[in-house]
């Protein structure tokens, strides 16, 4: 979603997505993937810099601060280019290592972009403030719009989980018994026809027992309108 998109989330856009300027500006920012990395800092915990030499096991790099670090190789990260900054999946990262991660929630946090998926996950960082990404204007942009169509927020999740939930469950579960019954029939020899007894296959018997099976596991109690005594697994 290019900048325009972004405007059916009013003023929220800004802490939800980082504008197209900024977007253009990392891709072409100048950036060498050998000699990028992060490195592993007592005070700070981890800092960018340019890696300088490798030689027996041992690393050297000089921060961006100034700050020259001789640490184990094991102790220095590649960094991703600029183009992945504040990414909004970072599964999606070329090197997902920890500081990656940890740098690119920071940038993000910074920018009051507290939603960031990893994959299947959404991580969340607490603001710690109020924020304007929850009112109804909001709710009506992500509304409709798959994961990969909107920003990093829960209302992405909330809105996709929704859908799913509509999508014939009980129709599939009925095309499963379905299938069952047919491949456990099959080769069956034929009944002859018995006065009074229900007939028809398996199958049949099975889903026009359906309606009366949802009639009594579903039937509302006195305590509970929305009771059900199916079990899912």
């Amino acid at each position: 979603m290019g900048d325009g998109e972004m405007e059916c989330f009013g003023p929220a856009a800004i802490y939800l997505r980082k504008p197209e300027r900024e977007r253009i500006e990392a891709q072409n920012t100048p950036f060498d993937a050998k000699t990028a990395y992060f490195v592993t800092e007592p005070g700070e915990m981890y800092l960018k810099g340019t890696l300088v030499s490798k030689e027996g096991g041992k690393a050297t790099v000089k921060t961006l601060c100034g700050k020259t670090l001789t640490v184990k190789e094991t102790e220095i990260f590649p960094m991703n280019p600029p183009k992945f900054d504040k990414i909004e999946d970072m599964a999606m990262m070329t090197h997902l290592n920890e500081p990656a991660v940890l740098y690119n929630l920071k940038e993000r946090y910074a920018a009051w972009m507290i939603y960031t998926y990893s994959g299947l996950f959404c991580v969340t960082v607490n603001p710690y403030k109020w924020l304007p990404v929850y009112d109804a204007v909001v709710v009506a942009g992500y509304r409709g719009k798959k994961r990969i169509e909107a920003p990093p927020h829960i209302f992405s999740i909330s809105d996709n989980a929704y859908q799913f939930m509509l999508t014939g469950k009980t129709v599939n579960t009925k095309r499963v018994i379905q299938y069952f019954a047919t491949i456990a029939v099959a080769g069956g020899k034929k009944t002859e026809h018995v006065p009074g007894k229900m007939q028809g296959s398996l199958e049949d018997q099975i889903i026009a027992a359906n309606p009366l099976l949802e009639a009594y596991g579903n039937a509302k109690t006195v305590r509970n309108d929305n009771s059900s005594r199916f079990v899912s697994s």
